[in-house]
Protein backbone atom coordinates (compact mmCIF):
# COMPACT_ATOMS: atom_id res chain seq x y z
CA UNK A 1 0.00 0.00 0.00
CA UNK A 2 1.18 3.55 -0.70
CA UNK A 3 2.51 5.40 2.22
CA UNK A 4 -0.37 8.23 2.99
CA UNK A 5 0.89 9.18 6.57
CA UNK A 6 -0.24 8.04 9.85
CA UNK A 7 -2.39 11.20 10.53
CA UNK A 8 -3.50 12.15 7.14
CA UNK A 9 -7.12 10.47 6.90
CA UNK A 10 -8.08 11.92 10.58
CA UNK A 11 -7.24 15.25 9.46
CA UNK A 12 -9.21 14.78 6.17
CA UNK A 13 -12.10 12.91 8.44
CA UNK A 14 -12.81 9.85 6.03
CA UNK A 15 -15.54 8.21 7.24
CA UNK A 16 -15.73 4.56 5.85
CA UNK A 17 -15.36 6.01 2.30
CA UNK A 18 -17.65 8.77 2.63
CA UNK A 19 -17.41 12.13 3.69
CA UNK A 20 -19.71 14.40 5.74
CA UNK A 21 -20.48 18.02 6.19
CA UNK A 22 -19.67 19.95 9.20
CA UNK A 23 -23.95 19.43 10.05
CA UNK A 24 -23.36 15.97 9.69
CA UNK A 25 -25.21 15.54 6.58
CA UNK A 26 -23.91 12.69 4.28
CA UNK A 27 -22.29 14.07 1.12
CA UNK A 28 -20.81 12.39 -2.03
CA UNK A 29 -17.85 9.88 -1.64
CA UNK A 30 -14.49 11.70 -2.47
CA UNK A 31 -11.28 9.50 -4.02
CA UNK A 32 -8.36 8.49 -1.97
CA UNK A 33 -5.24 10.57 -2.53
CA UNK A 34 -4.07 9.36 -5.22
CA UNK A 35 -0.85 6.91 -4.76
CA UNK A 36 2.58 7.10 -3.91
CA UNK A 37 5.14 4.51 -3.73
CA UNK A 38 7.91 6.89 -1.81
CA UNK A 39 8.57 6.82 1.56
CA UNK A 40 10.49 9.67 3.27
CA UNK A 41 13.13 9.70 5.53
CA UNK A 42 12.44 9.71 9.44
CA UNK A 43 12.39 13.04 10.65
CA UNK A 44 15.63 13.95 13.20
CA UNK A 45 15.38 17.56 13.52
CA UNK A 46 13.75 20.51 15.68
CA UNK A 47 10.70 19.85 17.11
CA UNK A 48 7.89 22.31 16.77
CA UNK A 49 8.06 24.49 19.14
CA UNK A 50 11.75 24.62 19.19
CA UNK A 51 11.20 26.15 15.57
CA UNK A 52 8.55 28.47 16.23
CA UNK A 53 10.56 29.53 19.18
CA UNK A 54 13.40 30.14 16.83
CA UNK A 55 11.58 31.88 14.23
CA UNK A 56 10.09 34.31 16.93
CA UNK A 57 13.55 34.86 18.21
CA UNK A 58 16.01 34.81 15.31
CA UNK A 59 14.47 35.21 11.76
CA UNK A 60 12.63 38.84 10.94
CA UNK A 61 8.97 38.67 11.01
CA UNK A 62 8.63 39.66 7.48
CA UNK A 63 8.62 35.84 7.12
CA UNK A 64 4.92 34.87 7.21
CA UNK A 65 3.84 31.81 7.66
CA UNK A 66 0.59 29.88 6.08
CA UNK A 67 -2.14 28.19 8.29
CA UNK A 68 -3.36 28.30 11.72
CA UNK A 69 -1.17 25.05 12.53
CA UNK A 70 1.92 25.83 9.98
CA UNK A 71 3.08 22.72 8.23
CA UNK A 72 6.66 21.66 9.38
CA UNK A 73 7.68 20.61 5.78
CA UNK A 74 10.64 17.67 5.97
CA UNK A 75 10.61 16.34 2.27
CA UNK A 76 9.05 16.73 -0.96
CA UNK A 77 9.08 14.22 -3.95
CA UNK A 78 7.77 15.82 -6.78
CA UNK A 79 4.25 16.96 -6.60
CA UNK A 80 4.22 15.57 -2.88
CA UNK A 81 5.40 17.30 0.27
CA UNK A 82 5.63 15.76 3.45
CA UNK A 83 5.55 16.90 7.15
CA UNK A 84 7.73 15.82 9.92
CA UNK A 85 4.66 13.13 11.20
CA UNK A 86 5.15 11.49 7.58
CA UNK A 87 1.67 13.35 5.90
CA UNK A 88 1.36 13.74 2.84
CA UNK A 89 0.17 16.65 0.88
CA UNK A 90 -0.29 17.15 -3.00
CA UNK A 91 1.61 20.86 -3.67
CA UNK A 92 -0.54 22.82 -5.56
CA UNK A 93 1.61 26.17 -4.85
CA UNK A 94 4.88 24.34 -6.18
CA UNK A 95 6.54 27.10 -3.38
CA UNK A 96 5.01 30.13 -4.86
CA UNK A 97 4.88 28.28 -8.73
CA UNK A 98 8.53 27.83 -8.30
CA UNK A 99 9.00 24.13 -8.38
CA UNK A 100 8.67 23.54 -12.36
CA UNK A 101 9.30 19.85 -12.94
CA UNK A 102 8.86 18.29 -9.28
CA UNK A 103 10.14 18.45 -5.92
CA UNK A 104 13.80 17.04 -5.82
CA UNK A 105 13.71 15.90 -9.57
CA UNK A 106 15.80 12.75 -9.66
CA UNK A 107 17.03 14.08 -13.24
CA UNK A 108 17.62 17.27 -11.68
CA UNK A 109 19.11 16.35 -8.85
CA UNK A 110 21.39 13.85 -10.35
CA UNK A 111 22.69 16.63 -12.42
CA UNK A 112 23.31 18.93 -9.09
CA UNK A 113 24.85 16.36 -7.30
CA UNK A 114 27.64 15.93 -10.26
CA UNK A 115 28.25 19.10 -10.35
CA UNK A 116 28.52 19.94 -7.05
CA UNK A 117 31.52 17.21 -6.81
CA UNK A 118 33.70 18.93 -9.62
CA UNK A 119 33.43 22.95 -9.20
CA UNK A 120 30.51 24.66 -7.39
CA UNK A 121 32.01 28.49 -7.53
CA UNK A 122 34.78 30.78 -9.06
CA UNK A 123 32.50 33.97 -10.21
CA UNK A 124 32.94 34.86 -13.73
CA UNK A 125 36.25 36.79 -13.68
CA UNK A 126 37.34 32.73 -14.93
CA UNK A 127 35.55 30.96 -17.82
CA UNK A 128 33.78 27.63 -16.62
CA UNK A 129 32.03 26.11 -19.31
CA UNK A 130 28.58 25.16 -17.69
CA UNK A 131 27.36 29.18 -17.84
CA UNK A 132 28.37 29.12 -21.97
CA UNK A 133 26.54 25.78 -22.61
CA UNK A 134 23.25 27.20 -20.53
CA UNK A 135 23.09 30.71 -22.37
CA UNK A 136 23.21 28.90 -25.36
CA UNK A 137 20.64 26.34 -24.48
CA UNK A 138 18.25 28.88 -22.88
CA UNK A 139 18.28 31.54 -25.45
CA UNK A 140 17.18 28.65 -28.34
CA UNK A 141 13.74 28.68 -26.56
CA UNK A 142 13.58 32.91 -27.16
CA UNK A 143 12.18 34.08 -30.39
CA UNK A 144 13.44 36.51 -32.37
CA UNK A 145 17.14 38.63 -31.38
CA UNK A 146 16.65 37.30 -27.77
CA UNK A 147 20.01 36.26 -27.21
CA UNK A 148 21.74 37.63 -24.29
CA UNK A 149 21.73 36.91 -20.83
CA UNK A 150 22.68 38.37 -17.59
CA UNK A 151 22.27 35.92 -14.85
CA UNK A 152 21.12 36.61 -11.26
CA UNK A 153 19.63 34.47 -7.91
CA UNK A 154 16.34 35.90 -7.76
CA UNK A 155 13.67 37.65 -9.79
CA UNK A 156 13.71 40.88 -7.74
CA UNK A 157 17.31 40.93 -8.74
CA UNK A 158 16.26 40.66 -12.65
CA UNK A 159 13.69 43.31 -12.47
CA UNK A 160 16.05 45.62 -11.07
CA UNK A 161 18.32 44.54 -13.78
CA UNK A 162 15.74 44.92 -16.62
CA UNK A 163 14.86 48.36 -15.56
CA UNK A 164 18.57 49.94 -15.02
CA UNK A 165 19.01 48.32 -18.59
CA UNK A 166 15.89 50.20 -20.22
CA UNK A 167 16.93 53.52 -18.53
CA UNK A 168 20.40 53.47 -19.54
CA UNK A 169 19.46 52.47 -23.46
CA UNK A 170 16.90 54.72 -24.39
CA UNK A 171 18.50 57.41 -22.29
CA UNK A 172 14.56 57.70 -20.39
CA UNK A 173 14.10 57.55 -16.59
CA UNK A 174 10.41 57.24 -16.37
CA UNK A 175 8.99 53.57 -16.02
CA UNK A 176 5.20 52.41 -16.45
CA UNK A 177 3.32 49.18 -15.36
CA UNK A 178 -0.40 47.86 -14.24
CA UNK A 179 -2.06 47.96 -11.35
CA UNK A 180 -2.37 45.13 -9.20
CA UNK A 181 1.09 43.97 -10.91
CA UNK A 182 4.06 42.29 -8.70
CA UNK A 183 7.39 42.42 -9.79
CA UNK A 184 8.89 42.10 -6.75
CA UNK A 185 9.54 43.77 -3.29
CA UNK A 186 13.18 45.18 -3.44
CA UNK A 187 13.25 49.01 -2.83
CA UNK A 188 13.93 49.43 -6.25
CA UNK A 189 10.70 47.79 -7.40
CA UNK A 190 7.99 49.06 -4.88
CA UNK A 191 6.92 51.36 -7.02
CA UNK A 192 6.84 49.47 -9.73
CA UNK A 193 4.61 46.65 -8.17
CA UNK A 194 1.54 48.04 -7.63
CA UNK A 195 -0.19 46.60 -4.79
CA UNK A 196 -0.50 48.40 -1.42
CA UNK A 197 -0.24 45.25 1.21
CA UNK A 198 3.31 45.14 -0.63
CA UNK A 199 4.63 48.61 -0.21
CA UNK A 200 5.99 50.09 3.13
CA UNK A 201 5.49 53.78 4.05
CA UNK A 202 9.12 55.11 2.87
CA UNK A 203 9.94 56.98 -0.61
CA UNK A 204 9.61 54.98 -3.63
CA UNK A 205 8.56 54.72 -7.07
CA UNK A 206 10.38 58.14 -8.27
CA UNK A 207 10.07 57.64 -11.94
CA UNK A 208 7.50 55.00 -11.75
CA UNK A 209 3.81 55.58 -13.16
CA UNK A 210 0.74 53.23 -13.01
CA UNK A 211 -2.27 52.64 -15.73
CA UNK A 212 -5.66 51.14 -14.97
CA UNK A 213 -5.26 47.27 -15.03
CA UNK A 214 -6.90 45.96 -18.01
CA UNK A 215 -8.98 42.91 -15.59
CA UNK A 216 -11.80 41.52 -17.36
CA UNK A 217 -13.46 40.44 -14.38
CA UNK A 218 -13.14 43.58 -12.05
CA UNK A 219 -12.23 46.41 -14.45
CA UNK A 220 -15.39 48.05 -15.99
CA UNK A 221 -14.83 46.39 -19.56
CA UNK A 222 -14.68 42.54 -20.23
CA UNK A 223 -16.92 40.17 -21.18
CA UNK A 224 -17.48 36.50 -22.39
CA UNK A 225 -15.04 36.73 -25.39
CA UNK A 226 -12.68 38.83 -23.61
CA UNK A 227 -9.80 35.98 -22.43
CA UNK A 228 -7.53 33.60 -23.83
CA UNK A 229 -9.01 30.99 -21.84
CA UNK A 230 -11.18 27.77 -21.36
CA UNK A 231 -13.16 30.00 -18.83
CA UNK A 232 -14.42 33.35 -19.51
CA UNK A 233 -15.95 35.98 -17.62
CA UNK A 234 -19.89 35.72 -17.10
CA UNK A 235 -20.95 38.91 -18.33
CA UNK A 236 -22.06 40.23 -22.30
CA UNK A 237 -19.25 40.71 -24.16
CA UNK A 238 -19.36 43.73 -27.14
CA UNK A 239 -16.07 42.23 -28.57
CA UNK A 240 -16.85 41.39 -32.26
CA UNK A 241 -15.42 38.27 -34.04
CA UNK A 242 -11.09 38.75 -33.61
CA UNK A 243 -11.74 42.44 -31.93
CA UNK A 244 -11.43 42.88 -28.48
CA UNK A 245 -13.53 46.43 -27.28
CA UNK A 246 -12.18 45.70 -24.17
CA UNK A 247 -8.82 45.83 -25.09
CA UNK A 248 -9.54 48.94 -26.77
CA UNK A 249 -10.67 50.54 -23.93
CA UNK A 250 -7.99 49.80 -21.65
CA UNK A 251 -5.18 50.95 -24.38
CA UNK A 252 -7.08 54.35 -23.77
CA UNK A 253 -6.18 54.57 -20.23
CA UNK A 254 -2.46 53.56 -20.87
CA UNK A 255 -2.80 56.58 -23.42
CA UNK A 256 -3.86 58.82 -21.21
CA UNK A 257 -0.95 58.06 -18.63
CA UNK A 258 1.54 58.45 -21.64
CA UNK A 259 -0.14 61.57 -22.28
CA UNK A 260 -0.58 62.99 -18.62
CA UNK A 261 2.12 62.03 -16.21
CA UNK A 262 5.50 60.91 -18.40
CA UNK A 263 7.37 63.53 -20.42
CA UNK A 264 6.41 63.63 -24.34
CA UNK A 265 7.90 60.91 -26.07
CA UNK A 266 10.64 59.98 -23.20
CA UNK A 267 9.35 56.08 -21.92
CA UNK A 268 11.82 54.03 -20.47
CA UNK A 269 9.95 51.26 -20.36
CA UNK A 270 6.89 49.40 -19.73
CA UNK A 271 6.44 45.90 -17.74
CA UNK A 272 3.81 43.68 -18.05
CA UNK A 273 3.41 40.17 -16.49
CA UNK A 274 1.84 37.55 -18.90
CA UNK A 275 -0.75 37.14 -16.74
CA UNK A 276 -0.90 38.26 -13.38
CA UNK A 277 0.43 36.22 -10.17
CA UNK A 278 0.43 37.38 -7.28
CA UNK A 279 -2.26 39.79 -8.07
CA UNK A 280 -4.54 37.32 -8.43
CA UNK A 281 -4.25 35.27 -11.67
CA UNK A 282 -5.41 38.12 -14.14
CA UNK A 283 -5.78 37.44 -17.39
CA UNK A 284 -5.55 40.24 -19.75
CA UNK A 285 -8.28 40.97 -22.88
CA UNK A 286 -7.12 39.79 -25.84
CA UNK A 287 -4.61 42.33 -28.01
CA UNK A 288 -4.10 44.22 -24.84
CA UNK A 289 -0.56 43.60 -24.55
CA UNK A 290 0.13 43.78 -28.05
CA UNK A 291 -1.23 46.92 -28.73
CA UNK A 292 -0.20 48.64 -25.04
CA UNK A 293 3.35 47.53 -26.95
CA UNK A 294 2.89 49.67 -30.20
CA UNK A 295 1.88 52.53 -28.01
CA UNK A 296 5.04 52.20 -25.57
CA UNK A 297 7.55 51.93 -28.32
CA UNK A 298 5.82 54.57 -30.15
CA UNK A 299 7.35 56.79 -27.22
CA UNK A 300 10.65 55.65 -27.12
CA UNK A 301 10.35 52.96 -24.57
CA UNK A 302 11.41 48.83 -24.00
CA UNK A 303 9.00 46.89 -23.35
CA UNK A 304 9.87 44.32 -20.75
CA UNK A 305 7.60 40.75 -20.50
CA UNK A 306 8.07 39.44 -16.11
CA UNK A 307 7.86 36.01 -17.10
CA UNK A 308 9.00 35.12 -13.42
CA UNK A 309 5.51 33.09 -13.03
CA UNK A 310 4.23 32.37 -16.81
CA UNK A 311 7.64 30.65 -18.04
CA UNK A 312 9.03 27.66 -19.17
CA UNK A 313 5.49 25.58 -20.35
CA UNK A 314 3.48 26.77 -17.47
CA UNK A 315 0.39 28.33 -19.57
CA UNK A 316 0.77 25.32 -21.57
CA UNK A 317 -0.19 26.46 -25.05
CA UNK A 318 3.56 28.01 -25.44
CA UNK A 319 6.75 27.89 -23.63
CA UNK A 320 6.69 31.73 -22.47
CA UNK A 321 3.49 33.45 -21.45
CA UNK A 322 3.94 36.74 -23.88
CA UNK A 323 4.02 34.51 -26.68
CA UNK A 324 0.13 33.69 -26.14
CA UNK A 325 0.17 37.73 -26.95
CA UNK A 326 1.80 37.76 -30.07
CA UNK A 327 4.27 39.94 -29.40
CA UNK A 328 7.81 39.80 -28.87
CA UNK A 329 9.25 41.75 -25.72
CA UNK A 330 12.69 43.72 -25.99
CA UNK A 331 13.62 42.58 -22.79
CA UNK A 332 12.69 38.70 -20.69
CA UNK A 333 13.06 38.37 -17.15
CA UNK A 334 12.43 35.06 -15.72
CA UNK A 335 13.15 33.05 -12.15
CA UNK A 336 11.12 30.63 -9.94
CA UNK A 337 10.57 27.79 -12.42
CA UNK A 338 13.41 28.67 -14.44
CA UNK A 339 15.96 26.13 -11.57
CA UNK A 340 12.95 24.09 -10.00
CA UNK A 341 13.56 25.62 -6.39
CA UNK A 342 16.90 26.32 -7.45
CA UNK A 343 18.02 30.03 -6.68
CA UNK A 344 18.82 31.10 -10.62
CA UNK A 345 17.10 34.02 -12.53
CA UNK A 346 18.26 35.62 -15.64
CA UNK A 347 17.35 39.14 -17.79
CA UNK A 348 17.55 37.86 -21.42
CA UNK A 349 18.01 40.41 -24.09
CA UNK A 350 19.05 41.72 -27.36
CA UNK A 351 22.52 42.61 -28.42
CA UNK A 352 22.12 45.96 -28.97
CA UNK A 353 20.33 46.49 -25.49
CA UNK A 354 22.76 43.86 -23.90
CA UNK A 355 25.81 46.56 -25.03
CA UNK A 356 24.76 49.16 -22.79
CA UNK A 357 25.84 47.68 -19.65
CA UNK A 358 29.69 47.89 -21.49
CA UNK A 359 29.59 51.38 -19.97
CA UNK A 360 30.80 50.67 -16.65
CA UNK A 361 31.71 47.93 -14.55
CA UNK A 362 28.78 45.62 -13.16
CA UNK A 363 29.25 42.47 -11.17
CA UNK A 364 26.80 39.49 -9.46
CA UNK A 365 28.80 37.56 -7.38
CA UNK A 366 26.77 34.37 -7.24
CA UNK A 367 25.17 34.93 -10.81
CA UNK A 368 25.73 32.03 -13.21
CA UNK A 369 27.61 30.34 -11.24
CA UNK A 370 28.48 26.53 -12.21
CA UNK A 371 25.87 25.36 -9.97
CA UNK A 372 22.94 27.40 -10.53
CA UNK A 373 23.74 26.88 -14.23
CA UNK A 374 23.89 23.04 -14.34
CA UNK A 375 20.62 22.83 -12.13
CA UNK A 376 18.96 25.65 -14.79
CA UNK A 377 20.25 23.07 -18.14
CA UNK A 378 18.85 20.25 -16.37
CA UNK A 379 15.46 21.76 -15.90
CA UNK A 380 15.06 23.04 -19.92
CA UNK A 381 16.00 19.13 -20.55
CA UNK A 382 13.23 17.70 -18.27
CA UNK A 383 10.75 20.38 -20.11
CA UNK A 384 11.82 18.95 -23.27
CA UNK A 385 12.65 14.87 -22.92
CA UNK A 386 9.50 14.07 -20.50
CA UNK A 387 6.53 16.75 -22.35
CA UNK A 388 5.96 19.13 -19.56
CA UNK A 389 4.64 21.39 -21.42
CA UNK A 390 1.91 19.35 -23.05
CA UNK A 391 1.32 18.02 -19.48
CA UNK A 392 0.32 21.33 -18.09
CA UNK A 393 -1.83 22.27 -21.28
CA UNK A 394 -4.11 19.07 -20.87
CA UNK A 395 -4.44 19.04 -16.89
CA UNK A 396 -4.14 22.43 -16.67
CA UNK A 397 -7.49 22.45 -19.31
CA UNK A 398 -9.36 20.00 -17.63
CA UNK A 399 -8.63 21.14 -14.14
CA UNK A 400 -9.85 24.75 -15.67
CA UNK A 401 -12.97 22.67 -17.13
CA UNK A 402 -13.91 21.19 -14.08
CA UNK A 403 -13.35 24.39 -11.56
CA UNK A 404 -15.64 26.14 -14.17
CA UNK A 405 -18.72 23.17 -13.00
CA UNK A 406 -18.02 24.02 -9.41
CA UNK A 407 -18.39 28.25 -10.15
CA UNK A 408 -21.61 27.23 -11.76
CA UNK A 409 -23.01 25.40 -8.66
CA UNK A 410 -21.47 27.07 -5.66
CA UNK A 411 -22.35 30.71 -5.15
CA UNK A 412 -18.77 31.65 -3.49
CA UNK A 413 -17.16 31.20 -6.77
CA UNK A 414 -16.97 34.48 -8.69
CA UNK A 415 -14.52 33.49 -11.18
CA UNK A 416 -12.60 31.11 -12.55
CA UNK A 417 -9.51 32.19 -14.85
CA UNK A 418 -5.97 31.14 -16.00
CA UNK A 419 -4.42 29.10 -18.89
CA UNK A 420 -2.33 25.49 -18.50
CA UNK A 421 -1.04 25.48 -14.48
CA UNK A 422 -1.70 29.13 -14.40
CA UNK A 423 -4.93 28.61 -12.25
CA UNK A 424 -6.85 31.23 -10.08
CA UNK A 425 -10.07 31.06 -8.14
CA UNK A 426 -11.68 34.11 -6.97
CA UNK A 427 -14.28 33.97 -4.26
CA UNK A 428 -17.20 36.43 -3.45
CA UNK A 429 -20.01 37.17 -0.77
CA UNK A 430 -22.54 37.10 -3.86
CA UNK A 431 -21.68 36.86 -7.77
CA UNK A 432 -23.17 40.20 -9.35
CA UNK A 433 -21.84 42.30 -6.77
CA UNK A 434 -18.68 40.63 -6.75
CA UNK A 435 -18.14 42.06 -3.18
CA UNK A 436 -14.66 39.94 -1.67
CA UNK A 437 -15.89 36.99 0.51
CA UNK A 438 -14.27 38.24 3.88
CA UNK A 439 -11.18 36.67 4.34
CA UNK A 440 -11.65 34.66 7.45
CA UNK A 441 -14.12 32.58 5.08
CA UNK A 442 -11.86 32.33 2.38
CA UNK A 443 -9.54 30.72 5.19
CA UNK A 444 -11.90 28.84 6.12
CA UNK A 445 -12.15 26.62 2.29
CA UNK A 446 -8.49 27.10 1.68
CA UNK A 447 -7.76 25.43 5.56
CA UNK A 448 -10.24 22.97 4.96
CA UNK A 449 -8.01 21.56 1.83
CA UNK A 450 -5.08 21.43 3.69
CA UNK A 451 -7.08 19.62 6.46
CA UNK A 452 -7.88 17.56 3.12
CA UNK A 453 -4.18 17.30 1.84
CA UNK A 454 -4.29 19.69 -0.87
CA UNK A 455 -1.75 23.13 -0.50
CA UNK A 456 -2.57 26.13 -2.64
CA UNK A 457 -1.86 29.69 -2.39
CA UNK A 458 -3.92 32.85 -2.23
CA UNK A 459 -3.44 36.18 -3.97
CA UNK A 460 -5.01 39.23 -5.32
CA UNK A 461 -5.69 42.56 -3.66
CA UNK A 462 -8.40 41.16 -1.64
CA UNK A 463 -6.79 37.86 -0.43
CA UNK A 464 -9.63 36.18 -2.24
CA UNK A 465 -8.38 34.49 -4.63
CA UNK A 466 -7.09 30.69 -4.51
CA UNK A 467 -4.14 30.24 -6.94
CA UNK A 468 -3.21 26.70 -8.04
CA UNK A 469 0.46 26.50 -9.64
CA UNK A 470 1.70 23.28 -8.93
CA UNK A 471 4.67 21.31 -10.06
CA UNK A 472 3.74 20.56 -13.81
CA UNK A 473 4.38 16.61 -13.75
CA UNK A 474 0.29 16.61 -11.84
CA UNK A 475 -1.10 13.84 -13.19
CA UNK A 476 -4.80 13.50 -14.10
CA UNK A 477 -5.44 11.50 -11.02
CA UNK A 478 -3.87 14.29 -9.24
CA UNK A 479 -6.73 16.69 -10.36
CA UNK A 480 -9.50 14.52 -9.93
CA UNK A 481 -8.44 14.43 -6.40
CA UNK A 482 -8.29 18.30 -6.38
CA UNK A 483 -11.61 18.70 -7.60
CA UNK A 484 -13.13 16.31 -5.36
CA UNK A 485 -11.22 18.17 -2.11
CA UNK A 486 -12.73 21.46 -3.20
CA UNK A 487 -15.82 20.41 -3.79
CA UNK A 488 -15.96 19.02 0.04
CA UNK A 489 -14.63 22.01 0.84
CA UNK A 490 -17.06 24.30 -0.70
CA UNK A 491 -19.56 22.02 0.17
CA UNK A 492 -18.43 21.91 3.77
CA UNK A 493 -18.60 25.87 3.44
CA UNK A 494 -21.85 26.33 2.38
CA UNK A 495 -22.89 23.79 5.23
CA UNK A 496 -22.27 26.15 8.04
Amino acid sequence: MAHVGRTHFLRAGLRSGIWTCQRGMTSSPIPSMPPCDFQPDTYKGMEMSKVKQVRSENLNPALFTYYKKPLLVHQGHMQWLYDVDGTRYLDLFGGIVTVSVGHCHPTVRKRAEEQMGKLWHTTNIYLHSTIHEYAEKLTSTLPGNLKVCYFTNSGSEANDMAVLMSRMYTGNYDVLSLRNCYHGASPYLMGLTALNTWRYNVPSGFGMHQTMNPDPYRGPWGGARCRDSPCQVQRSCDCAEGQCEAGDRYVEQLEDVLRFSMPKGRVGAFFAESIQGVGGTVQFPKNFLKRAFDRVREHGGLCISDEVQTGFGRTGTHYWGFQGHDVVPDIVTMAKGMGNGFPLAAVVTTPEVASCMGRALHFNTYGGNPLSCAVGSSVLDVIENEGIQNNAHVIGTYFLQELEKLRDEFEIVGDVRGKGLMIGVELVQDKATKTPLPVEDVNSVWEDMKDMGVLIGKGGVYSTVLRIKPPMCLTMEDAQFSIAVFRRALENYSAK
